[in-house]
């Protein structure tokens, strides 16, 4: 008889879209299926297939919630080389909101522990069995830092007021414990902050590879600039970093800088890039893994609306330097030797000069490179090339 406890992941995204609360409850249930001590279940939105064409980039569409399993499965397995284990359910991505309850996807005889990614955004609308009644424990890990992003909109500071009060409330009813991945979010009743995410070991992988070639004679210094990935919505950090590149563009003369997303705003992104004089690059987005990547030096990321950044902790595995902005939500990222973390404009600029006169990271000396425990910290508990 299994004996293992239950663990049920419900997050607000999936693939294709690349997003952090698409990739990171994905990883989180192939590993903790891995580990063998839990049998999981991931849950995931089903969009229909004119709201598909409106997210997922490239126009991947699936016709049915089997076809949009097998992608997920096989990109898992790709990327960890795991073969994936666990359940993956799916509830209706858009509904009436009075009938919305998505707890039904897993049946009250496996209803043991349940991890909220999101859990402000999963219960905004929750109209059924509270989830402190049918789960035994649930665990909620705040991602994303809405209010920041309401600030930005009209009548903001009225809206953050309102939904700060909302957020508390609908947390305390339904979650036992609150994850905060950064001091960057709300803060909310039963809380802690600490960051349970990792980075795959492929993307530490390439850094030594990398590293290995250069130290052995058969590879060569980047030969790339500075780049930026990142969901192609102005609020991403992208009017940050075109307002730097624009006030700054006599000192950063001769700077390249290439962006890669995908986005609602994508073409006014690329109509502001092409304003500038310096030369700064629009490209659709691609996986942060592609080869594409691995000989820019640099990665960019000026945002303040990330809660922990998934592509800046990739970079960092990769032992890309990477420039980013003194904030609470970069606090983690800080105690990596290949950090740079500026303060106002005049600090971005030199950080970023700085950065692209270093030599490359993976070609320090030992001293600067991640210790044992910065590789714990970033989840990577086994040595390099081992599936985590």
């Amino acid at each position: 008889m299994d004996r293992r406890r239950h663990i049920a992941i419900f997050t607000t995204a999936s693939l294709p879209w690349m997003t952090g609360t698409a990739v990171n409850p994905l990883f989180r249930a192939a590993y903790l299926e891995k580990a063998g001590d839990w049998k999981v279940t991931l849950a995931i939105p089903w969009l229909s297939l004119k709201d598909q064409e409106l997210v997922y980039p490239g126009k991947i569409a699936f016709a049915s919630p089997r076809e949009h399993e097998n992608y997920v499965r096989q990109w898992v397995q790709e990327r960890t080389g795991l073969i994936s284990g666990f359940k993956i359910g799916f509830y209706p991505g858009k509904e009436h909101p009075t009938r919305r309850d998505i707890t039904e996807v897993i049946p009250d005889e496996e209803a043991d522990i349940a991890v909220l990614e999101e859990p402000e955004h999963l219960t905004w609308y929750h109209h059924g069995r509270r989830w402190k009644t049918k789960f035994r424990r649930v665990i909620g890990i705040v991602h994303t830092n809405y209010l920041e992003y309401v600030k930005r909109e009209k009548n903001g500071l009225i809206q953050a007021f309102f939904l700060k009060h909302i957020n508390n409330w609908v947390t305390h009813i339904y979650c036992h414990k609150i994850v905060r991945l950064s001091a960057a979010t709300q803060d909310l009743p039963r809380s802690v902050v600490c960051n349970v995410h990792g980075v795959n070991p492929k993307f530490i992988a390439i850094g030594k590879d990398k590293e290995r070639l250069q130290n052995g004679g058969g590879g060569e210094s980047p030969t790339k600039g500075a780049y930026y990935i990142g969901k192609m919505v102005w609020s991403k950090g992208y009017r940050e970093l075109l307002q730097l590149l624009s006030a700054h563009q006599d000192e950063l003369a001769g700077f390249t800088v290439d962006l890669y997303g995908d986005g609602e705003d994508s073409d006014q992104v690329r109509q502001a890039a092409g304003k500038l004089k310096l030369a700064v690059r629009v490209f659709p987005g691609r996986d942060h893994a592609d080869p594409l990547f691995h000989e820019y030096k640099v990665f960019i990321n000026p945002s303040t609306t990330d809660v922990v950044c998934t592509t800046t902790a990739e970079a960092l595995a990769m032992g890309k330097i990477v420039v980013c902005a003194d904030h609470p939500s970069n606090e983690f990222f800080k105690k990596f030797p290949n950090c740079r973390t500026y303060s106002g404009k005049k600090g971005f600029v030199t950080a970023v000069l700085g950065a692209l006169r270093k030599a490359s990271f993976w070609g320090d000396p030992g001293s600067l490179r991640p210790d044992e425990q910065q590789r714990k910290e970033l989840g990577l508990l086994l040595p390099v090339g081992s599936p985590g």
